[in-house]
């Protein structure tokens, strides 16, 4: 029998990581094979939440799904850090 005054872990390891880069470059493909404005679509998504903002082609939409909004975000900043603010 298992003491119950213990706490069970359970780890789920995945065979690979979604990278909050390669989604963003999937989805930015999937938005302008479409058609659509890939910066306006993915503000919007990420200030709504609402996934309709990013399209299913590709299977963009539930790939975008997979990572936080919040580190699509941090992604975001530390590039444009990295390549405009960044001092040698």
């Amino acid at each position: 029998m298992t003491d119950i005054n213990h706490t069970q872990y359970f780890e789920v390891h995945t065979d690979q990581e979604v990278r909050v880069n390669d989604v963003l470059e999937r989805v930015y493909d999937a938005l302008t094979q479409k058609g659509y404005n890939p910066v306006s679509q993915i503000v919007g998504y990420v200030m709504s939440g609402d996934p309709t903002y990013i399209t299913s082609h590709m299977g963009a939409r539930s790939l975008i799904m997979k990572v936080e909004r919040d580190e699509i975000v941090e992604e975001l900043l530390r590039t444009y850090i990295d390549t405009r603010l960044a001092r040698d």
